[in-house]
């Protein structure tokens, strides 16, 4: 699990390509952080536009809602699982966010203010609800990684609720987020809980929950714990 975390070492003649250079030796947890995606678990990726030194975003928009956080070139269709382009892209560019393209065969999720989910978090724990797939930190919001849902299924739980917070943010099929060790403007993306392979099923699958199992508990989250500032970031 160290080449998820980005923690993986290196005598300089692994995934880095050779030891010419501290920029790539210092990005390696991001390169081999993205073939790991991939190819253990085969999630789609793709680079995300830099985050400047200033705190802003790669694709130069002032008002850029996510820095860091959605592609720039090439754009979110180019997610692959392909090794050989995943580690050419961050052979390129080192220090690009890993950007995970939902929906299809890839987990979708859930996204809601730090405080709101870290209660989630524990509330799910504590109502005994089975399941709890990876949890995703940025310092203003959690993500909770689900299985695959289409958008009709999303709707109909949604309609069946009295009250949904707008603090909460699906990300599903055409979507992406950002994983960890990317860093994007609104900071360091780390794991809560890292994602763990399913006791069954097919080679390289990860556990997730369904999302109808989660919504009861975000929604209370939500409303108890609503967005700060209502803005658009990761």
């Amino acid at each position: 699990m160290r080449e998820i975390l980005g923690e993986r070492r290196t005598n300089g003649k692994g995934d880095g390509g050779g030891s010419d250079g501290g920029v790539r030796r210092r990005s390696l947890p991001l390169r081999g952080a993205a073939l790991a995606f991939a190819r253990r678990w085969g999630w789609p990726v793709v680079p995300g536009a830099e985050v400047l030194d200033d705190g802003g975003c790669g694709c130069r928009r002032p008002d850029c809602p996510v820095p860091g956080a959605h592609p720039a070139d090439p754009d979110l269709l180019a997610a692959t699982t392909d090794a050989r382009m995943v580690g050419w892209w961050w052979e390129a560019r080192p220090d690009a966010p890993i950007l995970l393209a939902t929906g299809g065969h890839a987990p979708c999720a859930v996204s809601l203010p730090a405080v709101a989910g870290a209660w989630a978090e524990r509330e799910l724990g504590r109502r005994g609800k089975p399941g709890v797939g990876p949890v995703i930190a940025t310092p203003t919001r959690w993500l909770l990684l689900v299985a695959p849902y289409e958008l009709p299924q999303l709707g109909e739980e949604l309609a069946a609720r009295e009250r949904v917070p707008s603090s909460l943010r699906f990300h599903g099929p055409g979507g992406c987020l950002p994983l960890p060790p990317s860093k994007t403007g609104a900071g360091a993306v780390s794991w809560v809980r890292e994602p763990q392979r399913c006791r069954t099923g097919g080679r390289g699958r990860v556990a997730l929950p369904r999302i109808e199992g989660l919504l009861d508990v975000l929604v209370e989250a939500g409303l108890n714990a609503p967005d700060p500032d209502g803005r658009l970031s990761y």
